[in-house]
Order: structure tokens, then C-alpha cells, then sequence
């Protein structure tokens, strides 16, 4: 007996008439007041400064912590505005920064010249691998006490413990930036005659100028600490060819403090704060937007 066929319905037809157009939502939507400044990354960080500010002023006042210990933001304010108009802080800070340009190009210099060897020669890649290991470890202002008895109680002290801040980890740095560089690069750059000097600073100093800048912004604020540490020593005996006090920010610091000037001693932590960000977002930021960014090598 033959199976009994399927029973295949028919599905009836459906029109709707009222179709509605589909609504997708906004594409684009202008963004609120507060939206547009909460974006913005220097609002959102003095933001925090400012709650951080508050919370000082307000932890002092409500506890009555004592002005030698703690001073309330307000009088470490107000002080620093004093010192700058009136005890001469500018020209402290002008006193340090000038000593520490001399060690930090003097420093980069030896680096350079280092690194050129290492690169250049096996004996100059072994020289700078064992120096490194020596030197680097050890704390700059751990040489001051020598330096002091070298160069005596002046500027040459100060420089000389500057560049054991700077030479190692701009040399570091530089040489790792240049081993990074690929075998393409320097094929391309020998099939056009690059040799020696020329070698180095056309092809292999722009291709590893990323490292050379890390090195660069590592050193100087080695050196800005160290700088700073080594005048709360003896940055006071420091005498221009005028005869007057040449001392810098550090010796600034240490002198109120042994004045119990402590709203004084905050503002000179404030300079020494304020120094550090002005170089970052000024000087290193600048340099990094007209080369490594500019370049296409780093993302803003």
C-alpha cells in the first residue's frame, strides 16, 4: 500500500499597509556644557589638584595640627608668593637650572660619545656594558663626598655628581634605541654610503630617537633630583665672581629649615614640583610633538 501523501497547507498572504520608517536614534548628538569640559584632560587633573588642596587646608585647620609640622596650604601659598616677590626665589631657581644645563649637556655628550663606541666597535660595546653595570646601580649623590674633596666646596662638586646622573641612562637608553634598529634600515642606509659619523647620526639617531628621548626626560630628572640634594649640602657657599649668595633652590629649602620656616620650606618643594611639570609639558612635550609624533613613531 502506497504511503498516504504530505498534507501541504498554504500560508495565506499578509500585506501591512502602515509600514513606519525604522528609527535608528541619533547619529549625532551635541554634547552638554558639562560633557565638553569634563572631557578635557587638564580640567579633569586640576580638578583632582584642587580636592587634594582642599583636603590639606581642611585636615590642618580641623585638627589642629601645628604650622611646624604641617602648614595649611594657605600660608604655604602665601609664602611662595613672598618668597618669589621678595626673598629672591627666581633667581635660586635661575642659579640651579644654570648649573644643571652644564652637567646635563656635558653628561649627554659623554653619553653620545659612549654609545658611538659601543656601536662602532666591540671593545666600545664591551666597555659601555661593563661600565653600566659598575656605575649605574650606584646613587650620584653617594659620590658627593668625593666630589667634594676633587673639586671643593663649588659648582665643579655639583656638575661633576650631575653627570653620574645623566651619562648612564641616557647611554642606556640610546644604545638600546640603536640595537632596536632593524636590518632593513640599515641596509637601506649603507646602499647610500652611510659610514661611520654619518651612519650614526643620519639613519640611526632618528630611527631610535624614542629611546634617545626616554634617556633624555630619565636623565634630567635624575639630574634634577640629584641637583637639588646636593645643594642641601652646601648650595649656600656657592659665591659668584660678585661676591653674592649664588646658592639655589635647594640650599633655599635647607636654609628655612633651619630657620623653622616650614610654610617656606613647602613653597621651595612647590618650586621644585613646579619646575619638573614646566619641563615635561613644555620642553620634553614640545620636543616630542615636532619629532617622534610629527614623525608618525608615537601616538599623541
Amino acid at each position: 500500500m502506497a504511503d498516504a501523501l504530505p498534507t501541504i497547507s498554504v500560508r495565506r498572504e499578509f500585506e501591512s499597509d502602515g509600514v513606519e520608517p525604522a528609527v535608528i536614534g541619533d547619529i549625532e548628538r551635541r554634547l552638554s556644557l558639562w560633557e565638553r569640559i569634563s572631557n578635557v584632560s587638564a580640567v579633569r587633573k586640576l580638578t583632582i589638584l584642587v580636592v587634594m588642596l582642599i583636603a590639606w587646608e581642611v585636615y590642618v585647620r580641623a585638627g589642629d595640627v601645628s604650622e611646624y609640622i604641617l602648614p595649611p596650604f594657605s600660608s604655604a601659598g602665601s609664602a611662595f608668593f613672598d618668597a618669589i616677590t621678595v626673598e629672591g626665589l627666581a633667581r635660586k631657581v635661575w642659579n640651579s637650572i644654570m648649573v644643571l644645563l652644564s652637567g646635563y649637556i656635558i653628561g649627554i655628550a659623554i653619553a653620545s660619545l659612549l654609545t658611538t663606541l659601543a656601536v662602532a666597535t666591540r671593545f666600545g660595546s664591551d666597555l659601555l656594558s661593563t661600565l653600566t653595570a659598575m656605575l649605574n646601580p650606584l646613587p650620584a649623590i653617594a659620590l658627593l663626598p668625593m666630589a667634594m674633596l676633587w673639586f671643593g666646596l663649588g659648582k665643579e662638586a655639583i656638575v661633576f655628581t650631575l653627570l653620574h646622573s645623566v651619562v648612564w641612562p641616557v647611554a642606556l637608553n640610546m644604545h638600546t634605541g640603536f640595537m632596536g634598529v632593524s636590518d632593513t634600515q640599515r641596509m637601506v642606509g649603507r646602499n647610500y654610503g652611510l659610514r661611520g659619523p654619518s651612519y650614526v647620526i643620519k639613519l640611526l639617531i632618528p630611527a631610535a630617537f624614542p629611546s634617545i628621548l626616554t634617556g633624555m626626560k630619565i636623565g634630567w630628572a635624575y639630574a634634577w633630583r640629584t641637583l637639588i640634594a646636593a645643594e642641601l649640602v652646601f648650595g649656600g657657599s656657592v659665591i659668584d665672581a660678585a661676591g653674592t649668595d649664588a646658592g639655589g633652590l635647594g640650599w633655599f629649602i635647607f636654609s628655612n629649615q633651619m630657620d623653622l620656616r616650614i610654610p617656606y620650606v613647602f613653597a621651595g618643594l612647590f618650586t621644585v614640583i613646579l619646575v619638573g611639570v614646566l619641563m615635561e609639558s613644555i620642553v620634553f612635550r614640545n620636543l616630542e610633538t615636532r619629532t617622534v609624533i610629527l614623525w608618525g613613531m608615537q601616538d599623541q
